[in-house]
Formats: C-alpha cells, structure tokens, sequence
C-alpha cells in the first residue's frame, strides 16, 4: 500500500471513530422507521483467530433490538428500513480471513423477545441487491484474503427501502473497541441513546412550533 493510500485510510479511520461518538441529528425517516435488517459488512471475512464472531456480533445485535422492542426484526431487505451491518474486530488493521465461506449461509433461528414473542428467520447468502460493489458473494466459494480496516468493533445504520442501500453513506456509524461483545453490546447501547435524544429534541421542536 502506498504512503498517500495509507493517509487517506487513516484519516477515514479517525473520522469513521468520530463519527459514532459525536452528537447526531437524525433525519425524520429514520425516527419513523419500524423495520430493520441487520447484516454482517458485504466485505467482512471470517478472521482466522475466531471464525464465528462476526456470526455472534449478528445474532447478539438482532436478539438485543427484539428484546428493546423498538424494531420489528426483519430477514428481507425489501422490507427493511434500516439496514444494519456489523464487523467484529480483531484488534489489528492488517487480519488475514477467509471470504465467502459457510458465515455467509444463515441456519432457522427462534429468537425470545419482549412479551414472550418469538421471532423465527433464516436467511441463506447474503441479503440481495445490498450493493452493487459487493464482490463477496457465496458463490466465489471460500477464499483467502488480507483485510484492511478498524481493529475496532463497527456498527453501521443505513437507509432501506432503495437500491444497493449500503453504496450510500451510513447515516450513523459507532466504532469502538468491544462495542459489539455480549452481554453488554455498547454500539446498540448508543444507537438506542441517539434515537432517543432525537425523538426528544423532534417533540421540543414540535412543541415549540404550536401557535
């Protein structure tokens, strides 16, 4: 990698990890969005070290956003508002992975919610029609490959409902070290104070806009 490519990385990096922790004002289609899909990153590898843990990542963010309620968990894109991604990582920027393996192919899952709702999904592959960049479909079978990214857990939140949702930009983004372990889940932590402190400030403001 080139001098010019490296700085380019890490100024990305430094505003990627500002981004989740600065205050941020949601648009109103994301207050208002009922439905989410989460996702493991379309470029994400199975690290070599721990193979299952951005499965883990997954599954932990979807059980915590059935158990807060807030959501409706969906396994389809094309009814999904929002768009989550995940990606553990692995504490160095370099990590050697292997793409396109068995991570890719989601088993049936009965997952507990509030009330004592059960929710039942599966998923097989990679979500459809998420990017239009994505060069890590299952069908390139399994595959070495060198990662380049946050040593950081990440959580991204994107726009559904249009096409190749995850080529636009996040319109909010948390990376910090272990935000993605269990039990405590820190990145869904902060999401669910950012909804909040939005919803706030949208009824203050609709509140100062009556006559």
């Amino acid at each position: 990698m080139s001098r010019i490519s490296v700085l380019v990385f890490v100024a990305w990096l430094a505003a990627s990890v500002c981004a989740g922790k600065e205050k941020v004002i949601l648009p109103a289609d994301v207050l208002n969005a009922q439905t989410v899909l989460i996702v493991i990153q379309p470029e994400a590898g199975e690290p070599l070290t721990d193979p299952d843990a951005n499965r883990r990542a997954q599954d932990d963010v979807e059980r915590a956003l059935t158990k807060w309620g807030r959501f409706q968990v969906v396994m389809s894109s094309q009814t999904a508002d929002l768009i989550i991604t995940v990606r553990k990582g692995t504490g160095r920027m370099v990590t050697p992975s292997i793409g396109g393996g068995p991570i890719d192919n989601r088993p049936v899952m009965l997952q507990p919610g509030e009330g004592g709702d059960v929710r039942i999904g599966g998923q097989r592959g990679h979500p459809p029609d998420l990017s239009q960049t994505d060069t890590t479909r299952p069908n390139q079978g399994p595959h070495a490959q060198t990662e380049i990214g946050s040593s950081e857990d990440t959580m991204e939140v994107y726009r559904g409902r249009v096409e190749y949702p995850l080529d636009s930009s996040p319109v909010w983004r948390y990376t910090a070290k272990d935000s993605l372990r269990s039990p405590r889940l820190q990145a869904v932590e902060q999401f669910r104070k950012v909804l909040d402190e939005a919803e706030k400030a949208a009824s203050q403001k609709r509140q100062k806009q009556k006559p």
